[in-house]
């Protein structure tokens, strides 16, 4: 009976989170067939803290984009997927909790010859309950990329508050 569970256990790790069909099963990752898919696997990372998962929705070529407010004049922040995963890692080990939540995404999904998207989406990132951060509000522009079909982000630009 040992032997049997070892055996099953070998071929399949119980604590793994499993991987959606179709993105409407119970399991919460997701096969990143679509944009869409992409952003759902985004969502869990941020919600588990799960850095593994965070980097294979991020291409080889990402880029991050956005803009230091806290200097005048603001600077230009660039970095590259190396820098996005260190300081996403960071992030995940000084918060206890991440609740991102998408607003606006687009209802349809690119065609299936397509290799390339950009999505601009709002969202609301609560860190620790909001207890003493408030929410982040904000909008985003990715670059998605179609590789070995699998869509992964292939650039974050962060939208200058209006």
């Amino acid at each position: 009976m040992i032997i049997g569970l070892l055996a099953a256990l070998a071929c399949n790790n119980p604590f793994a989170p499993g991987e959606a069909e179709n993105g409407e099963g119970d399991a919460p990752l997701t096969d990143q067939a679509t944009p869409d898919k992409v952003l759902q696997n985004f969502q869990y990372a941020y919600t588990f803290k799960d850095s593994l998962v965070y980097s294979e929705l991020l291409d080889s070529a990402f880029i991050f984009i956005s803009e230091n407010f806290n200097v005048t004049p603001p600077e230009p922040i660039v970095w590259g997927r190396d820098q996005e995963l260190k300081t996403t890692g960071r992030m995940f080990r000084f918060f206890n909790t991440l609740d991102l939540t998408w607003g606006n995404r687009p209802l349809r999904d690119p065609s299936p010859a397509s290799t390339d998207t950009s999505y601009t989406i709002t969202f609301t990132l609560t860190l620790d309950g909001g207890s003493n951060i408030p929410a982040l509000i904000g909008v985003v522009i990715f670059d998605f990329v179609k590789r070995d079909g699998k869509w992964r982000i292939s650039r974050w630009k962060d939208e200058i508050p209006g």
